[in-house]
């Protein structure tokens, strides 16, 4: 499919804006029916699991359903080097703001959907080094996942690969995982589980960044240098590395 960008922006926020109500709905859902924090956090993480590999199978085709800056962000740093095809510098501007609306207004509706205040600063403080260092790992281990599978030709392999290393990524790391800025400023604005308080999000978006930067690093020394691209345009979609995808 080639989309138009204004076609792809709007894919974008539709599936940042549906990821973060899956993440925050599924974790009001979950405080509802049980006091048990390992059993909020599995009922969490398995709708975040079944709703990411959803969103990523419908909205891949159209814009890489990407909905996630760190992902846009490091396939435009690919393409760049790469000297052709894929993301702009354009794109990336259309993206960028477009996943930050979608995942506020996600997290805006969920809180609406289950009758909390639709804008409410979260206290959940997640201010600390080791939950840094989780957010490092989890989003190095992210782009490592989906730049490999652009690599080896096997993008088709994101919507269950992806949402299965983020479902594992909620349990191995200590920061449960956010692995995107712009899920992680929705979160944010909503004091329930999944919340975020405003004062640790510029942490866990300064380590989000080191680890994309990180991810590519290891995408280089595991794969090698990517190939030239080639000659003539190429539509986003067309390009695995550019196409596949994101998270929360």
């Amino acid at each position: 499919m080639n989309a138009s960008l204004r076609q792809r922006a709007l894919a974008e926020a539709v599936g940042s804006a549906a990821l973060v109500a899956v993440v925050v709905g599924s974790g009001i859902q979950a405080t509802e029916l049980t006091r048990d924090v390992g059993v909020q956090l599995l009922a969490n993480s398995l709708a975040t699991v079944f709703g990411l590999g959803v969103l990523i199978a419908l909205l891949g085709p159209v814009s890489g359903a990407h909905f996630n800056p760190v992902v846009t962000l490091a396939a435009w740093y690919t393409d760049r080097r790469r000297s052709g095809g894929g993301l702009s510098g354009r794109d990336v501007a259309a993206y960028l703001p477009a996943q930050t609306a979608g995942a506020i207004g996600g997290a805006i509706l969920a809180d609406a959907m289950f009758a909390e205040p639709l804008v409410r600063w979260s206290t959940h403080d997640r201010s600390s080094g080791h939950l840094w260092l989780g957010e490092l790992v989890a989003t190095a281990g992210l782009v490592l996942l989906i730049f490999g599978l652009g690599r080896t030709a096997r993008a088709h392999f994101a919507p269950v690969a992806v949402a299965s290393y983020i479902g594992a990524a909620y349990w191995f790391t200590s920061s449960t995982s956010f692995a995107n800025p712009a899920v992680t400023v929705g979160r944010a604005l909503t004091d329930t589980f999944a919340g975020i308080a405003p004062a640790s999000v510029g942490p866990f978006i300064a380590a989000q960044l080191i680890g994309a930067a990180l991810g590519l690093a290891l995408v280089t020394a595991v794969f090698g240098r990517a190939a030239p691209a080639r000659t003539g345009p190429v539509p986003v979609q067309g390009d695995p590395e550019a196409a596949f995808p994101t998270i929360p």
